[in-house]
């Protein structure tokens, strides 16, 4: 008996720990997502309609459009979210298809790498704290990014305005 009770409480703990969203989304399809840095928000829309809205933080120098590699800024532009990944070191993440072509022309007329691996993710403790302290991703606490994990789709538009 005392066996049957421990798994069954090992069962329920590492079912809480699952990294995957709790259930799919029913609702109206996101049609886009529109990121304002400066007001520090991110909208999930459909169509014109907000159906969501998330505080976010950004890369650790967010002033201005990512140039180069390392250089701690959020890019701005037009993106497709390209991935979703479940391993995330940040529970989970939406990858944005930064660079695009003009991105990494201006990061080689520098002489640098554009850099890469932008996405949406969660955090290391689930919170998202105060100030911006990503390399240039967008973060949202653990239990937002499940609910944008399970609403958008690979190839769904993102606007990264300043």
């Amino acid at each position: 008996m005392t066996r049957v009770l421990l798994a069954i409480v090992l069962a329920l703990g590492l079912a809480g720990c699952s990294r995957q969203p709790t259930g799919p989304y029913t609702g109206p399809a996101v049609t886009s997502i529109v990121v304002h840095k400066a007001a520090r928000k991110l909208y999930l829309l459909n169509g014109n309609d907000v159906l969501r809205s998330y505080p976010i933080a950004l890369g650790f120098a967010p002033e201005g459009p990512k140039r180069v590699e390392l250089d701690g800024r959020t890019p701005e532009g037009a993106y497709r979210i390209w991935t979703h990944n479940p391993n995330s070191a940040y529970h989970l993440s939406l990858g944005i298809s930064y660079p695009n072509s003009a991105d990494v022309a201006r990061a080689r007329a520098l002489g640098k790498p554009p850099g890469g691996d932008i996405f949406i993710h969660g955090t290391p403790d689930g919170k998202l704290g105060t100030g911006d302290w990503t390399y240039g991703c967008i973060a949202v606490t653990n239990s937002q990014i499940e609910e944008i994990y399970s609403m958008v789709r690979d190839g769904t538009p993102i606007f990264i305005d300043p």
